[in-house]
This record gives C-alpha cells, structure tokens and sequence, in this order.
C-alpha cells in the first residue's frame, strides 16, 4: 500500500507540471506498466483530481481544473517562493487580503519541512522592510481581478476616473493590461473617446456596471505595456523636459537607462536623440552625466546654464 501511495504522488508532481503525458511516458518514468498507470489515474480521480484524457497518437493525461481545489505538490524552491509571496502580501502589498494570506501562509508553513521552515524563517527573522516616505495608495483586489478579466474577454468598460488634482471624469475604454510598478498599479487602455491609449492608476478608477460589449483588440501601443505605462507615468511628473543630441549608438545609450527616464531615438550608427526629463535641472544633469558620453543639449535654456556652472565649479576643482 504505501509502494502505491508514493508512486501515486510521483504521478501526481508529473501531472502538475502544465503539458500532456503519453501513458507510455508516464509508465517509463514510474517503472510500471501502462495497465498501472490507467489504474492510478483512475485513483487520482477518486481523490478529486481531474486528470483529462485524451485518446491517439498524440492524446495523453493532463491535469485539468476542477470545482474544488485539491491538494498541490511543491518542491523545495516553489514552497519558500509561495511562503515569501504570502508574506509580502500579508505584510499589505496588496489592499485587502493580509489575512487571507496570513490563513494560508500559516498552513503551509505547519506542513513545511523543518529545513525549509528553517529557510522561510530566516528570511522572515532577518528582512526588514523599509517604510515607504508616503502613505501608498490602496487597491481592491476585486477591482484588479475585474480589470484583469475584461483584459482577457477583451471586454469594453465603464468607468469613472478621478484625476490627480482631484476632478472626476467618466471614460468609456477597451483595457488591454494591467501593469504593476512597485505598489502602484495601472490600467492601460485605449480610450474610445480620445481615440488615444491612456494610462489609468488603479487606485483612481470606479467601475460602473458591468463590461459592455466585447472589442477587436488593438495593437498595443509601441508593442510594450510595461515601457509605455512607465515612460508616461514618469513624463507626467516632469517639470522640465529636454531633446539631448547623444554621440553614441542607440543600443549602448538604451542599456544604461531605463524607459522611465527618458526614450531613445536611433538617427545612425553613431548617435541618438534621448527624449527625457526630471523634476529640476540637478537631477537632469546627473542622469546626463552618468552616460558616460559625450552629448548635446537641444533645448531647455535653464539645464544649458546650469551644465556650464558645474562645467566652471569643476575646472576650478581641478585647476
């Protein structure tokens, strides 16, 4: 008995992983027939797991998705990174739901073997989160769990979005992905009315009804959801915005700068033009500095003077 218990839980960790078994593979891996493999299946079954078959050449055993949730078989490294999540999320990275994943994490760590319990402790004992310099906005996990399923269905939506000064506005938007960047997550969609993507923050939208009609989706904007949102997100707090000339290739300038601070424009195979921006013309100097390279600056007066009076302050520095 115990022999069929531990090469139904072999079969079970085969299963789990996301393919299609042929029986003659299975009976390989475990050492037993195919006649033993259709039994075991059979007995999984009965535990409540739903294996799907699939008959000829090319059919095989999957698991599938059933009405309960059964139990789950983890390695060593799935377990301590499930264990970390739910304490990331316990500890409030996601609104809503700390309990929740305190329910779970405490029944998978009374089930953790004593070397990994060992390891999830110690990254509990010894991480101390730094605490954010501002309160960080909040998000409904059903209201992520709506957007992400009209994402999906490809599924029109209704909502009113309030702005950052305050002002509320009612759109009507085909949404294509959420984006999550740091605690802060964001809705982009193609806004009917504008006839233009937009980038919406989650913790500013209310849903109103349900999804309407679903949409032929779009092309997404620049083919990349994730450097759209984070190029418009820091461009909308930039006080100064420059056009700087870089004599060097796109590829290099690219590499040591990320999409939040500025877009890179290839014009040969010696030079670019970097479209970027900050909150005061110290800060743009410094990331103009760190390039490494030579540059020119197209535009924006007020960072021209302020790149010769720290051109002055050095050569006096070393003079």
């Amino acid at each position: 008995m115990s022999e069929t218990s531990a090469r139904l839980l072999r079969l079970l960790a085969l299963l789990q992983t996301p393919r299609e078994w042929p029986g003659s593979e299975l009976a390989e891996r475990l050492g037993v027939s195919g006649r033993t493999v259709r039994k075991d299946v059979e007995r999984l079954r009965e535990l409540g797991y739903p294996v799907d078959a699939t008959r000829g050449s090319s059919g095989g055993y999957r698991l599938g998705s059933g009405a309960a949730m059964p139990p789950l078989l983890l390695d060593d490294e799935e377990a301590v990174a499930v264990a970390v999540a739910l304490r990331t999320v316990a500890q409030g990275a996601l609104a809503g739901v700390e309990e929740t994943a305190l329910r779970a994490l405490a029944k998978l760590e009374q089930v953790l073997p004593s070397r990994l319990r060992r390891r999830v402790g110690a990254l509990h004992a010894y991480t101390v989160p730094v605490p954010s310099d501002r309160p960080m906005p909040s998000v409904d996990p059903e209201l992520l769990t709506a957007l992400a399923s009209a994402c999906r269905d490809s599924e029109r939506l209704r909502l009113d979005y309030r702005r950052h000064d305050g002002s509320a506005t009612r759109r009507e938007v085909e949404p294509h992905r959420l984006v999550n960047w740091g605690r802060r997550w964001y809705l982009l969609a193609y806004d009917t009315a504008r006839s233009d993507w937009r980038t919406f923050r989650v913790d500013r939208v209310e849903l109103r009804g349900p999804a309407g009609p679903r949409f032929t989706p779009r092309e997404p904007p620049e083919g990349d959801a994730a450097a759209f949102v984070s190029r418009g997100v820091s461009a909308a707090a930039w006080r100064h915005r420059a056009r700087v000339v870089v004599h060097a290739p796109a590829e290099a300038v690219a590499e040591r700068i990320s999409p939040a601070v500025g877009v890179v424009e290839p014009v040969d195979s010696a030079g670019c033009v970097l479209h970027t921006g900050a909150d005061s013309v110290e800060t743009l100097a410094v990331h103009l500095g760190l390039l490494g390279v030579d540059f020119e600056v197209a535009d924006l007066p007020e960072l021209v003077a302020h790149l010769r009076e720290l051109a002055a302050r050095y050569g006096r520095a070393t003079g």
